[in-house]
């Protein structure tokens, strides 16, 4: 083990991040170029352009995020049964990026839910095995770091991606799905970067062989099934990002200033992503995520009390340090609290944990602000990142691989 830790700090790195992390980055911010072209704009275009309720942003967002997440379980799964997880990361990538443009050709609000719906199904299938592959990659003792830099690339995408949108929008073209058609060319750079650049980097095939891998809970011990439970109940109260798009267009922001609105989350998202990340490598894991839960607390009762587009413009920006300070750092965590050999299954569990919260999130969040208004609506999701922050408590910090029932 200690021969590969020094194998890792020699490879040639590209600034200061091993090969494998830097294009894995790439292949995100490409991503995110692709899907951020459409994403903020996509809200608006179904309630206005397609006249769906409210109702049914909810449920598109609910519906995609827990069918990545259902796929996310079993892709970990088989990943660590083969070994393998370049072959996930690579068809999940390409699924995704020939099928995203297609809303371009929407007719009915629900051609959008069935591309939502198959543009998740890629997601589902790469990200488990992909996040086991950066941490199977990273120095074990910068996987806080490593987690960072791929959020914060992947952040870079989304803000390049609306300001490609904005431009377009206010200068040159009026019409939505001619955006949503060019955002299939980023889409494919993040097709060429994962089969050509990026490597496998298999996980101890004798460790694997001892005993066969099972998609069972009992895997994994005790605190870390009491994780996932403090995660699930994180996400009951964390609705999709298009209600925040939806409050911001409510609040008077033009339509055309909405990727601007985007762009100016994900340049804090960026920014703080690796430094989250690093933060986490140095004080624990646990501090930083409930700083950034609390964080989420106090934004969401902003938005529900918010009377101006100042007020909008602000609580976007605070919004950013939530995701810098959790994304990257809730991921490392995994890594922290199983063995080596499952986290593709580790990962595939934690993600099913947030999907599964997904699509009640977002539709209580559509319900409760048709039915009770905005601020029941967003008061909601702040108290349930309050209780969060309360539960994690109940978690231990460990490092290292952790053998279960100990």
């Amino acid at each position: 083990m200690k021969e590969e830790h020094k194998k890792m700090r020699q490879e040639k790195k590209i600034f200061g991040f091993p090969k494998n992390i830097f294009f894995i980055g790439l292949v995100s911010f490409f991503t995110d170029v692709s899907s951020e072209m459409i994403y903020p704009l996509l809200p608006v275009f179904l309630t206005t352009v397609l006249k769906a309720p409210l109702s049914f942003v909810g449920l598109v967002e609910g519906v995609a995020e827990s069918t990545a997440s259902i796929l996310k379980l079993i892709t970990g799964w088989v990943s660590d049964k083969l070994n393998k997880r370049k072959v996930f990361v690579s068809f999940g990538y390409g699924i995704s990026s020939v099928i995203r443009p297609m809303v371009a050709f929407a007719i009915y609000p629900w051609h959008v839910l069935f591309v939502r719906f198959a543009d998740r199904v890629g997601k589902g299938i790469r990200t488990a095995p992909r996040d086991a592959l950066i941490a199977d990659t990273c120095d074990p003792e910068e996987k806080g770091k490593a987690f960072g830099f791929h959020r914060a690339m992947d952040h870079a995408g989304a803000i390049v991606g609306p300001a490609i949108a904005a431009l377009l929008l206010a200068y040159v073209i009026k019409d939505y799905r001619t955006i949503f058609v060019l955002s299939f060319i980023p889409a494919i750079a993040a097709v060429f970067v994962v089969i050509f650049l990026v490597k496998e980097k298999n996980a101890d095939s004798t460790v694997c062989a001892k005993e066969p891998l099972k998609l069972q809970l009992n895997i994994f011990d005790k605190n870390f099934k009491t994780y996932l439970f403090v995660v699930f109940v994180f996400t009951l109260g964390n609705s999709s990002d298009a209600f925040l798009i939806l409050r911001a267009k409510d609040m008077g922001i033009d339509t055309a200033a909405l990727p601007l609105l985007w762009i100016l989350l994900h340049i804090v998202k960026m920014l703080s992503s690796t430094p989250g990340g690093m933060i986490s490598d140095k004080i624990g894991r646990k501090k930083v995520v409930t700083a950034g839960w609390i964080i989420y607390f106090l934004v969401y009762l902003g938005f529900a009390f918010a009377k101006t587009p100042l007020h909008i413009w602000l609580l976007f920006a605070v919004y950013g340090f939530f995701f810098g300070l959790t994304e990257s750092t809730e991921k490392a965590f995994v890594a922290d609290l199983v063995k080596k050999e499952v986290r593709g299954s580790a990962y595939g569990v934690y993600n099913f944990a947030i999907g599964i919260g997904a699509l009640p999130s977002s539709l209580l969040m559509g319900l409760l602000w048709q039915k009770y208004g905005v601020v029941v609506a967003f008061s909601f999701g702040a108290g349930m990142a309050l209780l969060s922050a309360f539960l994690l408590m109940f978690v231990k910090e460990k490092t290292g691989e952790v053998v279960p029932g100990t």
